[in-house]
C-alpha cells in the first residue's frame, strides 16, 4: 500500500514538473524555438547530424582548398575492382559535416562502386558554408580527388543530397567545372529569400543560420548575398542539359511535416525550363497545379509509384525531371541510387 502511495504520488510530481517545464518553455519563445530546432535537426530523417560508425572500408581522406589552401577532409571509399567504376559524391544536409551518417555509404559499399562524403565546409551557420564560392570549390575539389585515386568510370559521375545536400546538389548543377552524368536532388533549398521567411514562420532556427551565411546585420536579411547563395538566381548552365541528368524530388508534405516547402523545388523546375526557353505550357508547373497540390495534398493524375510511394505529379522536359511524391523531408536512398545507375 505504501508503495503504491509513494508511486502516485511520483507520478503526480513529475506530471506537475512536465507541465510546468512546457508552460515556461512556450512562454519564453527563444528558449523553446531553440528545443524545436534542435529535435527537428537532429530527428528528421534527412538533418540526422549524429556521427555514424563508418566501416574499416571508409578511408578518411584531406583535400586542400586550391583557393584558401584549408584542408576538407571526406570519407573515401575505393572500388576494388581492377575495371572503372561510377562514382557517387553524397553531400551532407544543412546542418551536416562529412561525419554525418549517410545510408547511401554502405548502399555503394554492397555494389562495390566508387563514393565520397565531403565536407565542404561543414553545417551552413558561416559565411565559408552556404554553396559560397569556397563550398563549391570543395566539391569540385573532392570529385577530382576521387577521379586521381580511384578508378572512376568519369563517364558516370553522379552528384547526390537531399535537403541542404539537394541545395549544394543543384547549386553543383548550376556551377561545377566537371562533366556530371546525373544530379539527384532531394527536398532542396532554392531560395534562400523564401527559405528565410518560411522557417521564421515555421519557428526553426534555420532563419537565423542564413542570418549568420549571409552576414546579415540588425535582424535585416541581405538579400544581395542571399542571392549570390540561392541557385534559383542564377544563369542557368544550358549546355549541360546535352549531358547531364537533373532529377528533383520533393515529398508531398514536406513544409507541413518538415522544413522545405515543395514550392522550392518546383520553382526552380519552371525557372530551369524557362531559362531553356520551353514554351509550352504543359511542361511547367502551372500556378493552378501548384495551389493544389499545397491546398489538397493529393495525387493530379495517375503517375505509378516510386519504391513504395505514389507518385503526385511528374513533369519532365529531356534531361530535366520533377517527381512529387507521398512522403516528407526525405531522401529513398535505395531507389535513388538504383534509379541513377540505371542507364
Amino acid at each position: 500500500m505504501i508503495n503504491e502511495i509513494f508511486l502516485l504520488a511520483f507520478s503526480v510530481i513529475i506530471f506537475i514538473f512536465g507541465a510546468c517545464l512546457g508552460v515556461f518553455l512556450r512562454q519564453n519563445k527563444r528558449i523553446w524555438t531553440f528545443v524545436k530546432s534542435l529535435f527537428v535537426a537532429t530527428y528528421t530523417k534527412l538533418d540526422d547530424t549524429r556521427k555514424s560508425k563508418w566501416g574499416k572500408e571508409f578511408e578518411v581522406v584531406a583535400i586542400p582548398s586550391k583557393i584558401d589552401h584549408k584542408i576538407q577532409k571526406a570519407f573515401f571509399y575505393k572500388t576494388r575492382s581492377q575495371l572503372p567504376q561510377p562514382l557517387i559524391v553524397s553531400l551532407h544536409t544543412w546542418c551536416g559535416f562529412y561525419s554525418q551518417k549517410d545510408e547511401l555509404a554502405n548502399l555503394c559499399l554492397h555494389r562495390d562502386i566508387n563514393y565520397i562524403h565531403p565536407n565542404f565546409r561543414g553545417a551552413n551557420f558561416s559565411k565559408d558554408a552556404c554553396c559560397s564560392e569556397l563550398a563549391l570549390s570543395d566539391i569540385d575539389e573532392s570529385i577530382t580527388y576521387a577521379i586521381n585515386n580511384a578508378h572512376v568510370d568519369s563517364s558516370r559521375i553522379i552528384v547526390i543530397g537531399g535537403s541542404g545536400g539537394g541545395y549544394a546538389t543543384l547549386s553543383t548543377f548550376m556551377k561545377s567545372k566537371h562533366t556530371i552524368w546525373k544530379f539527384s536532388a532531394w527536398a532542396s533549398i532554392t531560395d534562400l529569400i523564401a527559405w528565410h521567411h518560411e522557417s521564421k514562420v515555421l519557428s526553426n532556427n534555420y532563419h537565423n543560420n542564413i542570418m549568420a551565411c549571409t552576414e546579415s546585420k540588425q535582424g535585416i536579411l541581405n538579400e544581395t548575398n542571399a542571392k549570390l547563395r540561392s541557385p534559383i538566381y542564377w544563369s542557368t548552365p544550358i549546355d549541360k542539359f546535352s549531358n547531364s541528368h537533373l532529377f528533383i524530388y520533393a515529398g508531398i508534405y514536406d513544409g507541413i511535416q518538415g522544413s522545405v516547402p515543395i514550392t522550392q523545388s518546383i520553382n526552380f523546375y519552371n525557372k530551369i525550363l524557362l531559362d531553356l526557353g520551353v514554351t509550352e505550357p504543359s511542361k511547367y508547373v502551372s500556378e493552378l497545379e501548384k495551389l493544389q497540390l499545397l491546398e489538397y495534398r493529393k495525387p493530379l493524375g495517375e503517375y505509378g509509384k516510386i519504391a513504395d510511394r505514389n507518385i503526385f505529379l511528374i513533369k519532365e522536359f529531356k534531361l530535366i525531371k520533377l517527381i512529387v511524391f507521398e512522403g516528407g523531408h526525405e531522401l529513398l536512398s535505395e531507389f535513388a541510387l538504383n534509379e541513377v545507375l540505371s542507364k
